[in-house]
């Protein structure tokens, strides 16, 4: 394979090479995905034929050709093969030294903004926990003297001063707990990966939600029984799991409800590698649930340490769900409005059927 066609298939995008004559010439493994179809299928065909966009097309595509300039176009439904429509923001370019021929990029809105702050996000996460995992062990000594002082005074007081000493005991205690989690979130082994049947692991963590803290939601599972085995640590993609669900179930208030968990396969999303390859991630999970939604503030931070819509809750539960998945070269997203809130797992095959 030489260099182009190695960059060719590594981009992360939908992307369509367009003729003269406004006909598919060759689209990326991507695109394959997008439309539910393979290359060799699509070539040859009008591209206005298997793309539908919300947008004219075919001017745009003159335009460029017209001006021999980039033309983006942002926003905009796209929908192909048997999927939903899409928003998207798209980007047409003339190809250099081909006159005519064009290359067309689709970034589905919600990747576009998520990559863009990923790196980011990640960094922070990794230097926040840091600064607070050096910080717990000193905090967590004179917190056990306060504790240790507060139950000594409570033997001889009653009345207000005995709710006093008490409240001081479990505040501190509260920390410590806080202080733990810290701890626990700086001392996550790397993934010890094997191959893994994704509906083995959702089985186990919706039995164990359904006697604990969900028992009071409607589980209800649909899932694709074709999905090959995915490439991961078990352990910790279970502790992923139970987490989403823990974080479903809190959204009803304890009023029950309905959790979703939907499994399915999807070529659209690829990301690419540190070494510069392209990594599909086709194995889909989705946890719903039906409650309130997520505050707009929230929503987009959710993944970031320290940021929590629940009083009294740590922020580091949905942080170390992400670092879990980022740690398995996966993504994760979360889409949310009243009465529906979806986080979207992608994850990759098991190497042996990649």
């Amino acid at each position: 394979m030489s260099t182009d066609d190695t960059l060719w298939a590594a981009l992360p995008v939908p992307a369509v090479l367009i003729g003269a004559d406004d006909a598919i010439s060759d689209i990326n493994p991507a695109a394959e995905g997008f439309l539910n179809a393979s290359a060799k299928s699509v070539t040859g065909a009008p591209v206005l034929d298997r793309l539908a966009i919300d947008a004219p097309l075919g001017d745009a595509l003159s335009r460029v050709r017209d001006d021999q300039s980039p033309l983006f176009i942002n926003t905009v439904d796209v929908s192909g093969g048997l999927g939903p429509p899409v928003v998207c923001n798209i980007q047409i370019a003339p190809v250099p030294g081909e006159p005519g021929r064009l290359l067309m990029l689709l970034t589905p809105r919600q990747i576009a903004n998520q990559l863009g702050r990923a790196h980011s996000v990640k960094t922070a996460a990794r230097s926040a926990i840091g600064m607070a995992e050096m910080l717990a062990h000193e905090i967590k000594n004179p917190l056990a003297g306060i504790t240790g002082a507060a139950q000594l005074l409570s033997m001889g007081l009653k009345g207000e001063d005995l709710e006093m000493t008490d409240l001081i005991v479990a505040e501190s205690r509260r920390i410590v707990a806080l202080l733990d989690q810290v701890e626990h979130f700086g001392n996550q082994r790397p993934p010890q990966r094997a191959a893994t049947n994704i509906h083995d692991l959702l089985d186990r963590a919706c039995a164990s939600a359904s006697v604990g803290f969900a028992a009071n939601m409607a589980v209800r599972k649909h899932y694709d029984p074709s999905l090959p085995a995915t490439w991961v640590d078990g352990d910790q993609m279970l502790q992923v799991f139970l987490n989403l669900l823990k974080n479903a179930s809190e959204a009803a208030d304890n009023k029950g409800g309905t959790i979703t968990v939907r499994t399915f396969y999807d070529m659209t999303l690829r990301l690419r590698r540190a070494d510069g390859t392209g990594a599909a991630l086709p194995l889909q999970v989705e946890i719903e649930d039906d409650g309130p939604g997520l505050p707009p503030e929230i929503a987009a931070n959710a993944f970031d340490p320290f940021v929590s819509g629940r009083e009294n809750g740590t922020g580091l539960g949905l942080a170390l769900v992400s670092k879990i998945v980022a740690d398995h070269d996966g993504w994760i997203s979360v889409t949310t409005t009243p009465g529906r809130t979806v986080f979207r797992l992608s994850l990759p095959v098991a190497k042996t059927q990649e």
